[in-house]
């Protein structure tokens, strides 16, 4: 199927009640709800970031220029007066940071494949949370292209640290971010 069928198909798509529904490299993921430490995690960074400045959308759609993706993070974060159009799609380009709450399958895929798929969109900021090891992972200053795209710092701090997100201007307090017991350890970051 080419492409512009996917992404065709894809924005047609009406997945089953209960399952939300990503286009990430030319494969349809679809997944199941949340756990409440992860709805916990996101309301809890969402109400650190300054609404008067930044809106804060969860689970919306990104357009990522040059991938065949239609990734929905559990956050995106743009300044206000950006994306003003209407639509399912926010373009990448308006992107300040996005958020992933990783789950129980979501860890390869939020620390590998999303991880450079946001670099690709020379997304600035990339957060990931996880609940399983209690930390957390930001990443910026995206480079690269395609699979080969990453970003170029990173800093981890663990659940209780404060951290810093230059590029929101904020130091999100980790402390009331939840957690959820060790399974078996996946293979990132």
């Amino acid at each position: 199927m080419r492409d512009q069928h996917i992404e065709e198909y894809f924005a047609e798509f009406e997945p089953p009640e209960g399952l939300r529904a990503e286009l990430l490299r030319r494969e349809i993921l679809l997944t199941g709800g949340t756990d409440i430490v992860h709805n916990r995690i996101v309301s809890e960074v969402t109400g650190q970031i300054p609404r008067d400045r930044w809106h804060r959308f969860a689970t919306q759609h990104l357009s990522i220029p040059g991938e065949v993706s239609k990734p929905q993070p559990d956050l995106v974060v743009l300044e206000r007066g950006r994306c003003q159009g209407s639509g399912w799609l926010v373009p990448a380009s308006d992107v300040t940071l996005l958020l992933e709450v990783v789950s129980l399958r979501s860890a390869d895929r939020d620390y590998g494949l999303k991880r450079s798929l946001y670099a690709a969109g020379r997304i600035p900021a990339y957060l990931i949370v996880d609940p399983y090891d209690a930390r957390c992972l930001l990443l910026t200053e995206p480079d690269g292209a395609g699979e080969a795209a990453d970003y170029e710092v990173q800093r981890t701090v663990s659940f209780g640290v404060p951290l810093r997100v230059d590029a929101l201007g904020v130091k999100l307090d980790t402390s009331p971010f939840g957690t959820l017991p060790a399974v078996t350890r996946h293979r990132r970051p």
